[in-house]
């Protein structure tokens, strides 16, 4: 069996992100999972239901949950913005799960007091309004870079359709859930595997500083910018994050494959 890698997708989007990217990384041979996280396409809110309390917690046990059921006891994480503090929530309740970890478009810094109340007022609007269509209007100009804003129209469209797609309780959970998420720096200074940090040079919602700090705290991490995208990479450039995510795996291929 090849070697796992789980791409953990972003807020407020689910696994169709990573659409141009799946197909790169099975001819690279490794075998690919690729879940909706609790609240977001095609996944429910588990047992517990949508009224239990949100945590990244659960998020991370849901992914474990079906790595599990594939039968891989390690896999390389890819988490993009979202994605990643799911990633870092694994990692810190079971680093023997986590093979290699990229970090791509987020931070390992818990909110301000600021962003925990305008995270905590964006969920109780979309709730009452019973729809995304506003947050995709106040997301989408900053989710983009200025080049895909000018270049990529059909990217605009996409991630805007997405949004608009967005279940209002899903969004609202999982907004919860990240307002009340740890600061994780500790947790990447403690990883012996191999990590990458990965960010969209436009990206003007996890600025650089960010990526700076995770690569502070990170022991053996390697830096890869790609031009001309902003926070959602990996549909803004999926060549470019295809390219930069086979070269790191590459170098994790000596890593115990899934059993």
């Amino acid at each position: 069996m090849s070697p796992t890698v789980v791409l953990l997708h972003a807020f407020p989007l689910d696994k169709r992100l990573w659409d141009g990217i799946v197909d790169s990384l099975a001819e690279a041979d490794w075998d690919v999972v690729v879940p909706d996280l609790r609240g977001f396409g095609g996944s429910s809110f588990g047992d517990e239901g949508p009224d239990d309390e949100p945590s990244l917690t659960l998020m991370a046990r849901d992914v474990l949950s079906i790595v599990d059921r594939l039968g891989v006891n390690s896999a390389v994480f890819v988490g993009l913005s979202l994605g990643g503090y799911v990633a870092m929530e694994i990692l810190r309740q079971d680093p023997s799960r986590v093979a290699g970890l990229v970090l791509a478009d987020t931070k390992a810094s818990a909110d301000s007091d600021e962003a925990k109340d305008n995270r905590l007022r964006i969920a109780d609007q979309v709730v009452a309004a019973g729809n995304t269509e506003a947050l995709a209007r106040a997301m989408v100009p900053n989710l983009l870079g200025a080049t895909t804003h000018t270049g990529r129209p059909e990217v605009v469209a996409l991630v805007r359709g997405w949004i608009n797609e967005a279940d209002p309780a899903g969004v609202a959970w999982a907004q919860r859930a990240m307002a009340a998420r740890p600061d994780s720096h500790d947790d990447l200074a403690s990883m012996t595997v191999p990590a990458l940090v990965l960010w969209g040079d436009e990206d003007v919602i996890t600025p650089r500083a960010e990526q700076d700090s995770m690569m502070g705290a990170l022991r053996d991490a390697r830096f890869v910018a790609v031009p001309g995208a902003g926070h959602l990479t990996a549909v803004e450039d999926a060549a470019a994050v295809s390219s930069a995510l086979i070269d790191f795996l590459a170098d994790v291929r000596h890593l115990p494959r899934a059993t």
